[in-house]
């Protein structure tokens, strides 16, 4: 059974830092590309950053420069960093696997970016 756990978010003042982790279970997750995902209220779910097997990383360009998707293959963790905080990321971020051509989703992590 495939499992998907986030933490890390939280209330962080504008131009804070968090960083955020994904542990996974019940697949091999060094064969897996692993994505984060955000929604913010009232808008659609957007895709914030991608890792694949081999560690390549792609990233939206309003993301390049402050977010940073890593894995740990042997803590079966995907992280991601987000540094320089604005209020627009506050929103709901989902930890994101396909596998046997399903997709699977975490439960997520609230982030707030708040004075």
């Amino acid at each position: 059974q495939v499992q998907l756990v986030e933490s890390g978010g939280g209330l962080v003042q504008p131009g804070g830092s968090l960083r955020l982790s994904c542990v996974a279970s019940g697949f091999t997750f060094s064969n897996n590309v692993m994505r984060w995902y955000r929604q913010a209220p009232g808008k659609q779910r957007e895709v914030v950053a991608v890792i694949s097997s081999a560690g390549d990383t792609s990233y939206p360009d309003s993301m390049k420069g402050r977010f940073t998707i890593s894995r740990d293959n042997a803590k079966n963790t995907v992280y991601l960093q987000m540094n320089s905080l604005k209020p627009e990321d506050t929103a709901l971020y989902y930890c994101n696997t396909w596998a046997a051509s399903n997709g699977y989703w975490g439960q997520g992590t609230q982030v707030t970016v708040s004075s």
